[in-house]
C-alpha cells in the first residue's frame, strides 16, 4: 500500500510494516482511496480529523443563509385601502430580504371570482416589481390561489 501523512516517508510498503510505522508514531492507519493501485492509506490522529470534519460542517452550516418566507392573505374583492395596506407590508418584508407568499383565499361561492383574484394578484407583483420578482405566476390550488416574489438583491 502506499503511505502518505505527516512526519513519514512517502512510499509503498507492506501491510505491516505501514502499521508499524502508525504505531510508532501513535497514531492511525487510514485508508483514504481504497480503488487506487496500490491502495493510498494516511497516517493521522482519527479523532482529531473527525472534531475536524464535524467542525468546518458546522461552521459552513452556520454561514448558510435561511429562507424566511412572509404570507400575505387577500380575499377575492379586497378594497382598495387594505390592498394598499397590505402592500406596504409586502414591500417591508422584501426590503428585509425575506420571499413573499401573496395569496387570494376563495371561501364558499366566492371561487367564481378567479379572474378578480389572480387580477388582484398581478397588481401586486406589477407594483412591487422594484423591490422584487415573480418567482411563482399565480396558480390555483384548491380554494387558494397563491403567487411566490422573491427579494431583489441589492448590489452594494
Amino acid at each position: 500500500m502506499r503511505l502518505v501523512g505527516d512526519n513519514v516517508e512517502i512510499g509503498v510498503y507492506p501491510i505491516s510494516k505501514a502499521l508499524n510505522v502508525a504505531q510508532g508514531l501513535e497514531l492511525d492507519l487510514v485508508e483514504i482511496s481504497p480503488k487506487a493501485d496500490p491502495p493510498v492509506c494516511k497516517v493521522i490522529d482519527y479523532k482529531k480529523f473527525l472534531y475536524e470534519q464535524k467542525k468546518r460542517e458546522k461552521a459552513i452550516k452556520a454561514n448558510a443563509t435561511k429562507v424566511v418566507i412572509k404570507e400575505i392573505r387577500f380575499g377575492p374583492q379586497t378594497d382598495e385601502h387594505d390592498f394598499e395596506f397590505k402592500k406596504r407590508h409586502a414591500e417591508k418584508f422584501l426590503k428585509e430580504g425575506a420571499k413573499l407568499k401573496a395569496f387570494v383565499f376563495f371561501k364558499g361561492r366566492s371561487i367564481v371570482y378567479k379572474d378578480q383574484g389572480e387580477i388582484l394578484l398581478l397588481k401586486l407583483a406589477q407594483e412591487l416589481e422594484e423591490f422584487g420578482k415573480v418567482e411563482q405566476m399565480p396558480q390555483l390550488e384548491g380554494k387558494r390561489m397563491t403567487m411566490f416574489i422573491a427579494p431583489k438583491v441589492v448590489k452594494k
